[in-house]
């Protein structure tokens, strides 16, 4: 069992978001997903269901862990979505983010349904249109998300992110910076084996959910955590947007909140 620091976490807001900094990884992702349990306990005592979007990548296993790990949550009347995925990349290969859920959160809880997107589809447009209306048909409760080197949120690289995006999920072309970090991550042997295409869900659609947890750890993050922070707001650094979302927290540890 890991010792969790009882150091409280530094609480920042910058323009309207809240940041919670944590000494290590381990107690910034408990703290997020305690955050994460509340919300959702609360949530299911009021309605129904929850509907939550969940995103898949190596800075998410230990919040995914710890929310995977509570057992007052009814796992079985939450619907869950996610984010992104791989354009032509079937759902057993190693690098897709259906994979990824489905081993890492899925198998655990067993939710009432787990909506994945298509990549392998054999008509993409087809597949946006599909998850669009479930998107269309479902109003979202939390957000969880985390930022990538880019800056990117989901797939939303700087140069196809838009805040005003008509469209709840679009195929996007991946820039060079972000299929450099999935190479970086172990996803793929090298540049060439990352697909240059993904399906994303835009910036709108994960920011009208009506909580959001940012959860970003790690020393190659801390630049891109200081542009969102303290540059402007502008999709150059996508993430610059949830400096506007009130009801976004975004978690930090001492490497990534490194460069504040």
């Amino acid at each position: 069992m890991q010792h969790h620091s009882n150091k409280p976490p530094a609480e920042w807001v910058i323009d309207s978001l809240a940041i919670r900094i944590h000494p290590t990884e381990d107690a910034m992702a408990a703290d997020a997903a305690r955050s994460a349990r509340e919300f959702l306990v609360a949530t299911l005592a009021n309605q129904a269901t929850a509907a939550v979007i969940l995103a898949s990548a190596t800075s998410q296993i230990r919040f995914l862990d710890c929310l995977t790990s509570f057992r007052d949550i009814e796992w079985s009347r939450v619907i869950l979505f996610h984010m992104d995925e791989y354009l032509g990349i079937s759902a057993d290969h190693p690098a897709s983010f259906r994979r990824f859920l489905r081993e890492r959160f899925e198998a655990k809880v067993s939710p009432r349904a787990f909506h994945y997107i298509q990549g392998d589809a054999d008509q993409p447009l087809r597949e946006c249109q599909r998850y669009e209306q479930l998107l269309s048909r479902q109003p979202i409760d939390l957000c969880c998300l985390g930022i990538g080197e880019n800056g990117h949120i989901a797939f939303n690289d700087p140069p196809v992110a838009d805040f005003n995006d008509p469209f709840k999920i679009k195929l996007v072309k991946l820039d060079d910076a972000c299929r450099r970090q999935q190479v970086g991550e172990g996803c793929f042997p090298r540049l060439a084996d990352v697909p240059q295409y993904a399906y994303t869900l835009t910036i709108p659609t994960l920011c009208s959910a009506k909580k959001m947890i940012c959860v970003v750890p790690e020393r190659r993050k801390a630049e891109a955590v200081q542009k969102a922070l303290r540059g402007p707001v502008t999709t150059l650094c996508p993430a610059s947007i949830l400096r506007r979302q009130k009801h976004c927290t975004l978690y930090l540890d001492a490497e990534s909140a490194s460069l504040l």
